[in-house]
């Protein structure tokens, strides 16, 4: 459907690369009009990626796109000088040196510059893909005032990194130009600054596609011996930098530390020169995901929870359920029940609740659903209405449009199309992905004993190890990942009912309990006769997340979904 909408948009844009409204998800929106689809028109195709829904393509052009003239282009072709005089004199408040300037491929340019009202003096950073200058970010000399010529999708300066070298992140190109002026020539700048929306300190998850570039960068990052984060000193960019943390990996990303006055690197080169900058560098610290650090590393948290308390996590959708659990990023929850007991379409239907509520990403790890019937699992949780026709009225040709795209907005899928055991170090390496590219914050594997085993210890020796690795990633990533798990057959009770497994009831090891920051049972006691599921928290370490308890939902077998019983009392279309 995107690819007609593309092919029709070809000819009034012409050939080159053109940043323009998606009209795949626009109407979705909260910024409506937004040019958030990248669209490069060549000779004898187009290539097309949208990066807030996510849909990409190649279309085959059968006749030569028209050139089109516009009065306002996008990524046009800038009438370049040689450094100015007003370069010069802007490089020298900078203490850049042209020499730096030029081997970076710094040029001038008069260009219209919105805070200056009017054509004005200005520095352009050029941005490379594969060699080959695609955008330019445009500074004025004389102000703080910027624009785009382009949409530049690349670490600045990233193809001058090599392998083996420390990668300095900056937060923009003058502060990278700094940091080569000072003798760091891997130093890259982010390429369109720090999300201005940060919300309780943290990237709003609406940016998360902001950071793409991160992805585009992979074969860079890898080569790096070391990660050295250094954004802005203010919330955007220690926000910035936190997130990007979490997506490269926090192990090996190290932290600089700002002398006091100083908000950035050019700031620390003006006021302490060369020393200033080695001792920025040399002083960083690893980020903190194990080890010992000293008390200080974690004052500015400590303040925060003095001032604001600990609060709770993400709420499941369900203020009954909230009572006894929320998600947090950062944790593992063990979820079990018996078999059909509906454990798996809970966890589905909470994921659907935190991607509408609060914009989350999630990956999906799962055995037992083909990808096709999954996705349209998760369609009827979002739309509240059944995929297939049945006792209920199905979704409309609409809802299914808008379910797909909210799905591709918010999930992807780790599949073993070859039907061979997956190990829980493979599943790990594609979720490291899954948040490089995606900026996932949670997952779900499903279940457990799809996984093959190491032959070489017992099965309850690698289980221990298993969610061992599993919680040192998740707190390393900032990811909470739900990890399903089926118990023990277990006999009936005096009243012929078969009790709700707990964490001590899961195959393997008694390590399902001991290592689960939350224990989490689906159960249905009399599935036959009452669509009345309990969901029973057996487990909670942090208090301020959650409690021990019990609380009964609804599952609607129509739409896939779960209600609190409230919201059904008296529905005359209730299939039960």
């Amino acid at each position: 459907m995107l690819e007609h909408q593309v092919r029709s948009e070809i000819n009034r844009y012409g050939q080159g690369q053109h940043k323009i409204v998606c009209p795949s998800c626009n109407q979705e929106r909260k910024k409506k009009g937004e040019r958030t689809l990248s669209l490069m028109v060549y000779e004898d195709r187009a290539v097309y990626q949208c990066w807030h829904c996510q849909q990409q393509g190649i279309v085959p052009l059968k006749d030569k796109p028209i050139k089109v003239e516009r009065a306002v282009a996008i990524a046009k072709k800038l009438n370049v000088t040689e450094l100015s005089d007003e370069a010069g004199k802007w490089l020298i408040s900078r203490k850049i040196s042209q020499a730096t300037a030029k081997k970076l491929g710094m040029k001038s340019c008069n260009h219209f510059i919105r805070a200056a009202q009017g054509e004005v003096p200005c520095v352009t950073f050029s941005y490379l893909n594969e060699g080959h200058e695609y955008a330019q970010k445009i500074r004025w000399t004389e102000g703080k005032g910027f624009a785009c010529n382009g949409s530049p999708q690349h670490f600045w300066n990233i193809h001058n990194v090599r392998a083996g070298d420390w990668m300095i992140i900056c937060e923009g190109e003058v502060d990278a130009a700094t940091m080569v002026e000072a003798g760091y020539e891997s130093a890259v700048s982010i390429p369109n600054g720090a999300p201005i929306k940060v919300v309780d300190g943290d990237i709003d998850p609406e940016d998360d596609d902001k950071f793409k570039y991160v992805w585009n960068a992979k074969q860079k990052l890898d080569l790096a011996d070391r990660i050295v984060i250094c954004t802005d000193a203010d919330g955007p960019g220690q926000a910035a930098a936190e997130e990007l943390a979490r997506r490269i990996g926090k192990d090996r990303c190290w932290q600089v530390s700002f002398p006091d006055g100083c908000k950035d690197a050019n700031d620390v080169w003006l006021a302490h020169g060369q020393d200033g900058i080695d001792k920025l560098i040399s002083e960083a610290k690893p980020w903190p995901v194990a080890g010992l650090y000293d008390s200080e590393h974690f004052f500015g948290q400590l303040d925060d929870i003095y001032e604001n308390g600990l609060g709770r996590g993400h709420s499941t959708g369900y203020q009954n359920v909230d009572e006894l659990l929320t998600i947090q990023e950062g944790q593992l929850t063990v979820v079990t029940g018996h078999p059909s007991s509906g454990k798996s379409e809970f966890i589905d239907q909470i994921m659907v609740n935190i991607a509408q509520q609060s914009g989350w990403k999630f990956a999906i790890c799962s055995f037992e659903n083909e990808p096709r019937l999954h996705i349209a699992k998760l369609i009827s949780k979002y739309t509240r209405k059944p995929f297939f026709d049945g006792y209920t009225k199905r979704m409309d040709q609409q809802d299914f449009e808008s379910g797909k795209r909210f799905v591709q907005s918010h999930f992807s899928f780790l599949y073993q199309a070859d039907g061979s055991f997956a190990t829980i170090e493979s599943i790990i390496e594609r979720l490291k992905a899954a948040v490089m590219r995606h900026g996932v914050r949670g997952a779900i594997i499903d279940p457990y004993n799809y996984i093959q085993r190491s032959a070489d210890v017992s099965e309850t020796e690698w289980i221990s190890h298993m969610l061992t690795q599993l919680r040192v990633f998740a707190q390393g990533y900032g990811i909470h990942i739900w990890f399903v798990a089926h118990p023990t057959k277990m006999m009936r009770g005096a009243d012929g009912k078969v009790p709700a497994p707990r964490g001590y009831d899961i195959s393997g090891s008694a390590a399902w309990f001991a290592k689960a920051d939350i224990g989490l049972t689906v159960h249905r006691p009399d599935p036959a006769k009452s669509p009345v599921s309990e969901i029973i928290c057996w487990k909670c370490r942090f208090s301020w997340i959650g409690k021990q308890g019990q609380t009964p939902l609804v599952y609607n077998v129509a739409s896939s979904s779960y209600s609190e019983t409230s919201e059904i009392a008296g529905d005359d279309d209730d299939p039960f």
